[in-house]
């Protein structure tokens, strides 16, 4: 197979080789007791641990570790309390080709649709070559709420401006005073995006593509929403299991972009847009 950002579509061996080798699945480096500490929050409904989803109250920390193992594939020992942890290669490649498929129908359909990360970071290459591919095929991208801003706690016991940008090809995304984009599990960008387009009714977008609480805002408020996640981010993969999100990738976000270059060629051939 080609270097890690070449656009050669790899073989689904191939892919599952590359995803173990960059420690995008296989053994990731996300702590484990990192990812124990947000399944009890988010079983606790801590809200910044709910991504904006309305999860059902019943959920305990041991139903969400076995979610998690099911659905992400971390380690199933409830006894394993510190080290790394796992995420399965082949229900990331398996949740792949399930958003794939949603992706090449949007295309085929001419959706509308809305792309946003709470990793611009590491994620953004991967929406961005998703949403040319999809303006290409006759997509209407939309990008609402540019320049909505809001107040976020830094955690230092102060606060700062934060507001949705639009990356080239549409990506939304939050920058900050400083000219620079941050990581954000906030739902709040989205749902601002969603009061916008609800007053414009032929607007309303068919399909998201996000990961954190740009997407879990999306699930929420129905619309077809697959994205990334991952495996100290339980919310989503609960979206998915209560039928909220239509498909949850997980993975670990936290890589070289260039690395997901495989994974992003990948995609787009199982959408028919390679």
């Amino acid at each position: 197979m080609a270097g890690d950002g070449a656009a050669a579509v790899p073989t689904r061996a191939e892919l599952r080789e590359q995803l173990v080798r960059t420690m995008i699945a296989g053994d990731v480096a996300t702590p484990r007791q990192n990812n124990l500490l947000h399944y009890r929050r988010m079983a606790a409904r801590h809200p910044y641990y709910q991504f904006g989803l309305e999860l059902k109250p019943s959920w305990t920390e041991r139903e969400v570790l076995s979610m998690m193992v099911e659905r992400c594939g971390v380690d199933p020992d409830p006894m394993h309390l510190y080290g790394d942890d796992t995420i399965d290669p082949d229900i990331t490649i398996d949740m792949l080709e399930a958003m794939g498929d949603r992706i090449g129908r949007a295309a085929r359909a001419q959706e509308k649709v809305v792309l946003a990360t709470g990793h611009p970071a590491t994620l953004t290459p991967v929406y961005q070559a998703v949403a040319a591919a999809l303006r290409a095929a006759g997509c209407r991208i939309l990008t609402p709420a540019a320049g909505w801003a809001y107040e976020v706690d830094t955690g230092y016991h102060d606060t700062e401006r934060r507001w949705i940008v639009y990356a080239p090809e549409g990506v939304a995304m939050l920058e900050g005073e400083e000219g620079r984009t941050h990581h954000t599990h906030d739902p709040f960008p989205m749902e601002a995006m969603l009061r916008e387009l609800a007053a414009e009714s032929t607007d309303w977008p068919d399909l998201a593509i996000a990961d954190h609480g740009w997407a879990g805002a999306a699930g929420q408020a129905g619309i077809d929403t697959v994205g990334f996640a991952d495996c100290n981010d339980p919310a989503l993969f609960a979206g998915a299991a209560e039928g909220k999100i239509d498909v949850v990738v997980p993975l670990d976000d936290g890589i070289s972009p260039h690395h997901y270059g495989p994974m992003t060629a990948y995609l787009l051939d199982r959408a028919g847009l390679g």
